[in-house]
């Protein structure tokens, strides 16, 4: 099992950045795409970024040009550095993890709020 932590949200205003970071842990090797969702109240959970199984990156469209996933494997941490945040930005961000098509992790979830 792989267990995930997130940090890095809060309340910023419209046009500010954020990073927000993501711990693994457990079984760091079976995981297969590793990334980011956020659900917005009274919406969807909806991916945002995420490396592939293969090592590159899918964006949502909303975000591509604002928000940029990286990883640091030796700290086993994966970020979501976002850039000009709008107010449609604001939801819970959850790191995910999967580690086959019926197995994959969530962490507990971090709050951006986006004022404008």
């Amino acid at each position: 099992q792989v267990q995930l932590a997130e940090s890095g949200g809060g309340l910023v205003q419209a046009g500010g950045s954020l990073r927000l970071s993501c711990a693994a842990s457990g079984s760091i090797a079976s995981i297969n795409v590793l990334g980011w969702h956020r659900q917005a109240p009274g919406r969807q959970r909806e991916l945002v970024a995420a490396f592939t199984s293969s090592g590159s990156t899918n964006y949502a469209d909303s975000v591509k040009g604002r928000f940029t996933i990286s990883r640091d494997d030796g700290k086993n941490t994966v970020y979501l550095q976002m850039n000009s945040l709008k107010p449609e930005d604001t939801a819970v961000y959850y790191c995910n993890a999967v580690l086959s098509p019926w197995r994959s992790s969530w962490g507990q979830g971090t709050r951006v709020t986006v004022s404008s």
